[in-house]
């Protein structure tokens, strides 16, 4: 049985009532045909019938789930072998579509994702966070094996580089060939989406890495689809003038098209529709909206800001809890700003504002000049006043490559694990754990994990053992931040307060504290020096006295660290910092100390 359907009933394979429906775009085709393992792969026998627009479809009862299959698509005398753009799974990246559903059994139905003022999210590469040998490549059970150890460390929220399939094995995964394919060495659909479900039931959330920029290069079964192309570019489904070029191949997708963004709509939904995916990071949205990525003078391109914008829209509507990332990295308001204020719509953005600035004062050799403006200065930036509108992060996958290290290996190249390393590391982390914003670490980074990311290098989960006290040291904070621990609400607010910042002496200090609720306030103290202070004076507003939680330069930490005994907060009537009230408390070098009200 053959027949033609209409547009309504979804692309690719879709199964039902023991019969496939098989649905392709493909304007320029004279002909297109489906072949696989239910017919002996003939090229011409199950012919798909012409609808508007483009679009060609038929229904057969050959085939059923679990078979393999490709279009054939005849143009210009040329009979094209093809993979379905919309195959939710693939033998390999250069393999055949298979026909299945995305039917899975799931018991998450009591999760629901925290709230973002309450998140902190870990960053990892399905490739090397857990490895079972040094040759194996990660899969996702190998993640599901450290979800308890992530539960403990505090971790509310995972995200994931991406898992759509991609040529080969090895890859950081910002290659898609195929992406609505779940890349088969990582466990393929069913590992992904029990990942998903094992995750949710210990709490954890699972934001998805999309790249939306560019495809494959290599792979594509999407270049010069149908046949047609201009320019010898790519065809139907991407630019075919110079709007093509990215850094990473001539493959930019064509936003101008309806059929484009059709595509990439469906795709983000995908992810929360049949993975119950509970956000998405889309990478490097500055290339979707600008031709050469927002550098210099540079043209915009409109139909890309469509996209998003639409794409944003629709979630935000049907799905209020999802969050939307842009890795953006032009300080720009506008990717996080509302629809109705010529927004982007991303519920938050990678902030460029924070990382590269608390890098730079943290990495920097000599103390002296250290300059603490920047540092709060990163502290007090919010984008579309909101100051859960940005990830704030000191180490990801792209701050620890592209010829940059982790933190601990740039400030001391060579022996990242000296005691200058390991304490200025941790001024980055505890600034990154109590700053305004959503807070990111990057796997490994808790255990101080060195050198630099490579998909080639599984996670050396031997410095965990080894830095066992700065992992207890990270998961005190990150319990206090998420209210897993009581007496931290403050970081969960929109507020900062600038106490003190001494140039000289290098100290910093601020309270976070919500305003609604003034209950809870926290008071972080960091000292960028080298040096330790004994009853060294902090203003603060009044006379109640604040309780040590976390001293992050203590030796119950690291044994390499500080003797220097540190107490609560002693209050004194004496004015410091054009205050009245003056709070004196033990430093120690390169310390980082977070009280809390009693």
């Amino acid at each position: 049985m053959n027949t033609t359907i209409t547009k309504s009933a979804g692309m690719g394979a879709v199964i039902n009532d023991g019969t496939v429906t098989f649905r392709v775009w493909a304007p320029n085709a004279e002909k297109v045909f489906v072949g696989g393992s239910f017919n002996n792969w003939a090229k011409n026998d199950i012919s798909l019938e012409i609808e508007d627009n483009g679009y060609w479809s038929v229904i057969t009862d050959q085939a059923s789930e679990g078979d393999e299959y490709k279009f054939f698509i005849e143009y210009k005398g040329e009979l094209l072998s093809r993979n379905d753009p919309y195959a939710f799974e693939v033998t390999n990246s250069n393999g055949n579509s298979i026909v299945r559903t995305l039917d899975f059994e799931w018991d998450d139905t009591d999760f629901k994702m925290p709230s973002w003022n309450e998140l902190v999210i870990y960053e990892l590469h399905v490739g090397t966070f857990n490895r079972s040998s040094p040759d194996a490549v990660g899969t996702f059970e190998d993640v599901i094996a450290k979800l308890d150890y992530l539960k403990n460390l505090g971790i509310n929220c995972i995200e994931l580089l991406p898992v759509a399939e991609f040529a080969g094995g090895i890859s950081w995964g910002y290659n898609p060939a195929h992406p609505f394919a779940i890349e088969q060495d990582y466990g393929g659909p069913d590992g992904f989406a029990k990942l998903v479900n094992e995750a949710h039931k210990r709490g954890i959330a699972v934001i998805m890495d999309v790249v939306y920029n560019h495809f494959g290069p290599s792979d594509v079964d999407l270049w010069q689809f149908d046949g047609w192309s201009e320019n010898e570019k790519g065809g139907i489904y991407f630019y075919n003038d110079h709007k093509s070029e990215t850094p990473w191949g001539d493959t930019r997708p064509d936003y101008g098209r309806e059929e484009v963004r059709q595509y990439l709509r469906d795709n983000a939904l995908m992810w929360i529709e049949k993975y119950h995916c509970d956000g998405l990071r889309m990478d490097a949205t500055s290339y979707i909206r600008y031709e050469g990525g927002g550098l210099g003078y540079d043209t915009e391109i409109e139909e890309g800001n469509v996209l998003m914008r639409d794409i944003n829209s629709e979630i935000r509507e049907k799905y209020p809890h999802v969050l939307t990332i842009a890795e953006d990295l032009k300080g720009d308001s506008r990717v996080t700003d509302a629809v109705e204020h010529d927004g982007l719509a991303y519920g938050s953005q990678w902030d460029m504002n924070f990382v590269h600035p608390v890098r730079e004062v943290i990495e920097d050799t000599h103390d002296d000049s250290r300059d603490l403006q920047k540092i709060v200065d990163a502290l007090e930036f919010k984008y579309s006043n909101d100051a859960f509108s940005r990830i704030v992060y000191t180490e990801s996958h792209d701050e620890v490559a592209n010829g940059k290290a982790r933190v601990p290996e740039e400030i001391q190249p060579g022996d990242a694990e000296s005691d200058f390393a390991k304490k200025r590391a941790l001024l980055g982390i505890v600034l990154t754990l109590t700053a305004p914003g959503i807070p990111m670490i990057f796997q490994g980074q808790e255990f101080i994990e060195d050198e630099y990311f490579q998909d080639t290098e599984g996670l050396d989960w031997e410095k965990k053992k080894k830095h066992e006290g700065i992992e207890n040291l990270v998961r005190d904070i990150i319990k206090l931040r998420t209210g897993e621990i009581e007496g931290g609400k403050g970081l969960r607010s929109q507020h900062i307060e600038i106490l003190h910042s001494n140039h000289e002496t290098k100290i910093l200090a601020y309270t976070r504290f919500d305003a609604n609720d003034p209950t809870e306030p926290v008071l972080v103290i960091l000292n960028f020096k080298n040096q330790e202070y004994e009853n060294y004076g902090i203003g603060l507003n009044e006379d109640e006295p604040f309780e040590l939680r976390v001293n992050a330069g203590s030796k119950i930490y690291d044994k390499d660290f500080s003797e220097l005994p540190v107490d609560s907060v002693a209050v004194v009537e004496e004015s410091t910092d054009a205050k009245n009230w003056t709070g004196k408390i033990n430093i120690p070098a390169y310390g980082a100390l977070i009280f809390t009200k009693s």
